[in-house]
């Protein structure tokens, strides 16, 4: 998954600590024991199943029937999805889940006060269900002698505004994710439960997705008294793993691009979007997205999907996402993603970052990620290699695609190292921890969120895989790099789209098949020690150095622009969006040791009402004639006035060359033949 938007440069159980274990490893020859893993991981479900009053039994035997989910998307004007599902069920006690641990989210599902209008009856007689008070994703129901078929309605209702949750529809876009549309049966694995999906979408919309259409009926449901303007899509029986990780993209202004063209592994670009001209792409854009999937092709040396859909929606209603699938990717971005490619590269890693999870944590998967269900709580230790190489790779293949510029890569890379470089948490809490955070913390914001740490295993992972890159370089003089790590450890089992299920030990056996050194100890400093070496180190191994200069690159301007904020991070210590509010605070920067509090307004800077070109100009005037900034910042009711002492001038992260080293950066981003 990719992170939001929203939580630039930043962002388990408390029950199932993993921490302790992780370090144990580490300190007996960096060896997981794999059956460890799989009794905590079977101790955790068989706990879980208890308190919902099932046992999950045999995971190998088959949930006997199929369950026939229906899912009408056509209710756009109150953005509800209507659904009926009829389960084959035998007489006595019976647990259905609405699925609460969630592949890809790392965390549990936040969406389960979406359900509603719940009511289940066989043999048309109605069927009482009373939730489960210590496991609210469970619902307990009690089976009549006679009902084989338990028939159940109930409403998922897509959030109205952002500022209740993600909107999934729109007047002009739909997007299905089935983890919120089913609710099925304990007693066996996701994999053993066989689901008979079908789709009712508004007339016109098209749609995109893994699924695979058993057949195309249009307007077939009239005879039983339903509207003749909607499409029904019968998709062809599939597991309930496999069901929930194919989402459905649908829209009215809908177009497919080829990707993969005359291959026999077929690749595709579904793209919804609010205004049809927004879909209009030119050869060359699209030929930057063929290029993705060549490079990672080549890269991977595998391919572990039998069809790819990359599902892209273009709108300013439908909310955003990055989402990783196995066979497919959910996409949002703001409509300007064709129409504005020349000015706006910024976030044009998504759809390599999502790409690079079909290999990277859906087929290879961490053991403590590969659970029964999807109500077997998950551990996120590995996130540094799920989340962390996979941050890498998507800033790799989107140099070697052509999506982004290599000097563009460079100035993410510039302003990630200087965050984590100035980060206050890295004196308290360590890398490692942060993989915690998807569950204790639920992407929530966090007022002090460099102090506090977020999910920093995403960037700062991807800044400790450019220095395994760049030693693996150095070690074999330039002969074997992170390349050979990801044909080796990805591109086993070509063609298998069975999850492949790894362990820290086997991570630091394939870099030593590679280029033998101590990567245990490596790797151990790097997640488990405090300020053990700053993320500067990549860098600098890589051939390139960390400076500041005074005025922003032309891409971080255009991330500025489309942003609409202003960064003053490295010179007075916070950003302001547009209205001069704060959104994020450094705590050991002059505004933090001043007292300024994330969310304040800057009223007034030297005695003038806030403008941000006024700022930038009272921070340069600073430098020469060492005088304060005077600011009058407002903290709800509050109003103070604060004088800033700092001569420094404005600060902006860049990368210069370092010619002592070879300029392995430059290589690592050089399409690979």
């Amino acid at each position: 998954m990719r992170l939001p938007a929203s939580k630039p440069l930043s962002s388990a159980t408390a029950l199932l600590p993993l921490i302790a274990p992780f370090i144990a490893s580490l300190l007996s020859g960096f060896v997981m024991a794999s059956g460890a893993l799989a009794a905590t991981a079977n101790a955790a479900a068989d706990n879980n199943q208890v308190n919902a009053g099932e046992s999950v039994g045999n995971v190998n035997k088959a949930y006997p029937g199929v369950v026939q989910l229906i899912v009408d998307a056509s209710d756009l004007d109150r953005k509800i999805f209507n659904i009926r599902a009829s389960i084959p069920v035998q007489a006595g006690p019976l647990t259905l889940y609405f699925p609460e641990w969630l592949p890809g989210k790392h965390g549990t599902n936040s969406a389960l006060n979406q359900l509603a209008g719940l009511h289940f009856s066989g043999n048309q007689q109605a069927i009482a269900w009373k939730r489960d008070t210590l496991n609210m994703y469970a619902f307990h129901l009690q089976i009549p002698a006679g009902v084989s078929q338990l028939d159940a309605e109930y409403q998922f209702l897509s959030p109205t505004d952002d500022k209740f949750g993600r909107v999934t529809m729109t007047p002009d876009i739909v997007g299905v994710q089935w983890n919120n549309m089913i609710l099925y049966p304990a007693g066996a694995a996701s994999d053993q439960i066989r689901i008979q999906p079908t789709l009712i979408l508004p007339a016109g919309f098209q749609f995109g997705s893994a699924l695979e259409l058993a057949e195309k009926r249009e307007n077939q449901r009239q005879n039983q008294g339903q509207s003749q303007s909607q499409n029904e899509f019968q998709f062809k029986p599939v597991t309930l793993e496999e069901l929930v990780d194919s989402p459905v993209f649908a829209g009215k202004y809908f177009k497919r691009f080829d990707l993969n063209p005359g291959a026999k592994v077929p690749v595709h670009l579904n793209v919804v979007a609010d205004k049809p001209e927004s879909l209009n792409a030119t050869p060359e854009r699209i030929a930057a997205h063929q290029a993705l999937v060549q490079q990672a092709t080549i890269l991977f040396g595998s391919q572990h999907y039998r069809h790819y859909d990359f599902l892209l929606s273009l709108s300013d209603e439908f909310s955003g996402i990055g989402l990783e699938h196995h066979q497919s990717s959910e996409n949002g971005v703001r409509p300007g993603y064709f129409s504005d490619w020349a000015k706006k590269s910024s976030g044009r890693d998504l759809l390599a970052h999502e790409y690079t999870h079909s290999w990277n944590g859906k087929f290879r998967r961490p053991a403590d990620l590969l659970t029964p269900h999807f109500n077997t709580p998950m551990q996120d230790s590995l996130l540094w290699v799920y989340e962390g190489q996979t941050q890498y790779w998507g800033y790799v293949l989107a140099a070697r695609s052509g999506l982004m510029k290599q000097e563009h890569i460079r100035d993410v890379l510039a302003n990630v190292a200087a965050y984590f470089d100035h980060q206050s948490g890295r004196n308290w809490r360590n890398l490692q921890d942060t993989t915690n955070n998807p569950v204790f913390v639920s992407r929530r914001s966090q007022a002090w969120s460099d102090f506090q740490r977020d999910e920093d295993y995403y960037r700062e992972g991807a800044l400790l895989w450019l220095e395994v890159d760049a030693q693996l370089r150095a070690l074999s003089a330039e002969k074997y790099s992170l390349n050979d790590f990801a044909s080796k450890f990805f591109g086993v089992n070509n063609g298998s789209t069975t999850p492949l299920s790894y362990q820290l030990s086997d991570v630091i056996r394939t870099l030593n098949e590679i280029q033998p050194f101590d990567w245990g100890h490596f790797l151990q400093e790097r997640l488990e020690g405090l300020q053990s070496k700053t993320p500067t180190a990549s860098l600098e191994l890589a051939g390139w150095k960390l400076v500041y200069t005074e005025k922003p690159s032309e891409y971080a301007k255009s991330t500025e622009d489309a942003a609409q904020d202003n960064d003053f991070l490295y010179s007075l210590g916070f950003s302001l969006d547009k209205t001069g509010k704060i959104t994020r605070l450094l705590l050991n920067s002059p505004a933090g040791k001043a007292n300024i509090l994330s969310g304040s307004l800057i009223i007034a800077v030297n005695g003038k009402s806030y403008k941000a070109d006024a700022l930038k100009s009272a921070i340069t005037n600073a430098k020469t004639q060492k005088q304060a900034i005077e600011l009058i910042v407002r903290h709800g009711e509050y109003y103070r006035t604060i004088r800033l002492d700092y001569f420094e001038g404005l600060k902006y992260p860049a990368l210069v060359r370092n010619n002592q080293v070879p300029d392995r950066l430059s290589k690592i981003l050089t399409p690979l033949k």
